[in-house]
């Protein structure tokens, strides 16, 4: 009977622990906080402008390609090579758009991170938090989790 009731005391102070213990947690998108700043818009903004023709220039051999497509049955044997070329163009331009976009973010990921680990400790301290998920690690919540990314996103804006 003691063990009954030792477990039902312990169950019970563990139900009216819990709602205290989920106000510790909180959700931060840390990408979505830092791409959401200034300094990242400005980055993307001055990324455009330099791959943007070649953006535009695979856009076209995309739809050539579209057209081409299309008519696949009846093309000739030079049409066809010209299409394979334009394919590898094609991907040539989407790799080197890529890769422009990874070095990019990158870059400001590196410049950035200091002052993020910074944004962070603020809210941490700013809300008491105990455990900062993101929110691709929530699986479940019974309530809805107190999102800071917002949050940090201001704070980055005032220090990049």
């Amino acid at each position: 009977m003691r063990k009954l009731t030792a477990a039902f005391a312990l169950l019970l102070i563990s139900a009216i622990a819990l709602p205290a213990l989920a106000a510790d947690v909180a959700v931060l998108d840390w990408r979505r906080a830092l791409m959401e700043t200034d300094a990242a818009q400005r980055s993307m903004s001055e990324l455009e402008n330099r791959v943007g023709s070649q953006q535009q220039q695979a856009q076209a051999l995309e739809q050539e390609l579209n057209q081409l497509q299309q008519r696949a049955d009846s093309l000739s044997d030079s049409e066809r090579q010209q299409a394979n070329q334009k394919v590898a163009e094609l991907n040539r331009l989407m790799g080197e758009v890529m890769q422009a976009r990874q070095e990019s973010e990158q870059a400001l990921l590196q410049r950035a991170e200091p002052k993020l680990q910074q944004a962070v400790e603020q809210i941490i301290a700013r809300h008491s938090i105990q455990v900062l998920v993101e929110p691709q690690g929530v699986l479940h919540a019974e309530r809805d989790l107190q999102n800071v990314t917002a949050e940090v996103t201001e704070i980055l804006n005032s220090m990049l």
